[in-house]
């Protein structure tokens, strides 16, 4: 078993980006995802179809969405003006705007795996003699935030509501694409809607971001 300097020594060649991959994945996801997307929308496409469609877009979404984090991580696409760009649209539409989503998620990095009531960026892990030491409305607030529902329907609970609306009525200023994102997601929800029903609503917008959330919140 390799150790030390011979372990960091074999790993060497995976700490350089192939950039060329690092585009094509990320171009691939979008293309895919917008082709998903098309047929869910379609209303002149078979139902079974659709609602297939509409499943594979919500996993090609949770896709998108590792390759949202590997970036702002900078493990890949670094000092790209294209790829800045790219990807402040990616986090506006998948409901993960750049500025609270870098605050929080560093933060649950740097505190990762201490028992904290908090759990800014990560749901909140205390030991059982400091929960029976906690209020009523501490009790009753941790509960609901590690609650399954709450983790099922991460749609609601932790991307609209805490990644968006918590953060920008918080602090407007600081984070003005949470209320673009929640705008963008708004507009987006109401043109399928009124455009085209609300069974192509529900395939072509509920599902796959409300499977997507729910995944990510989870993960």
């Amino acid at each position: 078993m390799r150790t030390g300097k011979e372990l960091l020594y074999a790993t060497k060649e995976f700490t350089d980006e192939n950039r060329l991959r690092s585009w094509s994945e990320i171009l691939f996801t979008l293309l895919l995802a917008g082709i998903l997307f098309t047929l869910a929308l379609s209303e002149s496409i078979l139902l079974p179809l659709r609602i297939l469609s509409s499943f594979a877009c919500g996993f090609m979404y949770v896709r998108m969405f590792v390759i949202y984090h590997d970036y702002q991580h900078r493990a890949i696409l670094q000092n790209s003006w294209q790829a800045t760009l790219l990807m402040k649209t990616i986090g506006l539409y998948l409901l993960a705007p750049q500025t609270i989503w870098k605050r929080s998620h560093d933060h649950h990095h740097n505190n990762n795996s201490k028992l904290t009531i908090a759990g800014i960026g990560s749901y909140p892990t205390i030991t059982k003699n400091r929960f029976l030491k906690l209020t009523k409305k501490e009790k009753r607030l941790y509960l609901i935030n590690r609650h399954p529902l709450t983790i099922v329907f991460g749609y609601f609970t932790l991307f609209i509501y805490w990644l968006n609306v918590k953060s920008f009525v918080q602090s407007p200023s600081k984070h003005i694409d949470s209320f673009f994102a929640l705008l963008l997601h708004a507009l987006g929800a109401i043109a399928i809607f009124y455009f085209f029903g609300a069974i192509t609503f529900l395939l072509a917008w509920f599902v796959p971001f409300f499977l997507a959330f729910g995944m990510g919140s989870y993960l």
